[in-house]
């Protein structure tokens, strides 16, 4: 079988429905199905299998920004891929998303299969929904990774919609080599994300300010509010600001961190972070939002706190960074948490819809 996977976002920069297409494909290939991804690429194409389909243009979207390719030379490489490549059946990343996923809903001649990754308002709901309903219609299969990502799409496009779930390469998180901790962390607690206001670091940060001398952040990522909280909090020595890491270096940062706080306020359907933290051994503290709640689910081990509250997220820090049996309990919860969440059990879920559809 040959299974094209488009993309909307560029497929170069760090994103995470760019990370779930291509360890999809991974995957999916892995298992014996051919599949190759298309989608824009700011720089050389991240693996053989991906086709690139041009540049992408930043583009607010979600309190965040959304690296698309909306252009005619886009369209047309698209359209031109999908000729050429005469897919099986062609899987579709938010289809409605302007660029190559609604292209290839106007031209693909193979059976379309769409997932659904947002959650929350946007802009799709207000202002092309009569549209995105046309052209949502040439789906055979609908998925989407959460119960709000199918609420979501559902009020702007309606139908019906397979749950699926994001996946993570298990193995490879839980094998990677712990990366040197800083000296007397205790505990030591690794942020991953957008500085933006929608992920919380201010929050995360407030709540270091009660921590003791003895606590360390790691702080990964790039974002707008970089400037203005680096500069804030730049006396501080217990925080590090480390940019933007590979992927290596992440899965090693997580294997070495006691804590992983993901304090996200709003707009988040699933959270594949909150997965990576359970399947490399760091205590996952996040905020209890309902698609972090999919991940972080009752016994699954990680601490869920209010929203925005920074006395919470501090105890719950204590709490998670403590060692003793009551950590360890968590840790086997979480790990058997994140064998359910794999990208292998994935890829064998999304084979037997390609199959549902061609049958």
């Amino acid at each position: 079988m040959r299974v094209g996977l488009v993309c909307p976002y560029s497929l170069t920069l760090p994103g995470g429905v760019q990370g779930q297409v291509l360890g999809l494909a991974q995957a999916l290939r892995d298992i014996g199905i051919e599949a190759r991804v298309l989608g824009p690429c700011d720089g050389p194409p991240p693996a053989a299998w991906v086709t690139a389909l041009g540049a992408s243009i930043p583009t607010a979207s979600n309190g965040s920004v959304a690296p698309i390719a909306p252009d005619p030379a886009a369209a047309l490489r698209t359209i031109r891929a999908l000729r050429d490549e005469a897919f099986d059946v062609v899987h579709v990343h938010e289809p409605v998303v302007p660029g190559p996923s609604i292209t290839a809903l106007m031209s693909a001649e193979a059976p379309l299969v769409g997932t659904f990754h947002r959650a929350g308002a946007f802009w799709m709901a207000k202002t092309v929904s009569p549209i995105g309903r046309r052209l949502a219609s040439r789906l055979a299969l609908r998925c989407a990774v959460s119960e709000e990502a199918a609420a979501t799409a559902s009020v702007a496009l309606g139908g019906h919609y397979e749950l699926v779930w994001n996946g993570i390469d298990v193995e490879r998180f839980a094998a990677a080599p712990p990366w040197p901790r800083p000296p007397a962390a205790d505990p030591l607690i690794l942020f991953i994300g957008r500085h933006e206001e929608r992920k919380g670091l201010a929050v995360l940060l407030d709540a270091m300010a009660l921590r003791g001398p003895g606590a360390r952040l790691w702080v990964i990522g790039e974002g707008p509010q970089r400037e203005q909280l680096e500069s804030a909090w730049r006396g501080d020595a217990r925080i590090e600001w480390l940019g933007r890491v590979g992927e290596e270096e992440k899965r090693r940062r997580l294997q070495a961190a006691d804590v992983l706080c993901v304090p996200s306020l709003h707009g988040e359907s699933f959270g594949v972070v909150l997965a990576e933290g359970m399947a490399s051994g760091a205590v996952v503290v996040a905020s209890d939002l309902p698609g972090y709640r999919r991940v972080a689910r009752a016994g699954s081990g990680a601490l869920l706190v209010p929203p925005g509250d920074v006395a919470a997220l501090a105890a719950a820090i204590l709490d998670a960074g403590t060692p003793g049996p009551l950590r360890e309990e968590r840790l086997r919860a979480q790990a058997a948490r994140a064998r359910d969440l794999s990208m292998t059990r994935l890829a064998q879920r999304y084979a037997d819809l390609y199959h549902r559809v061609l049958a």
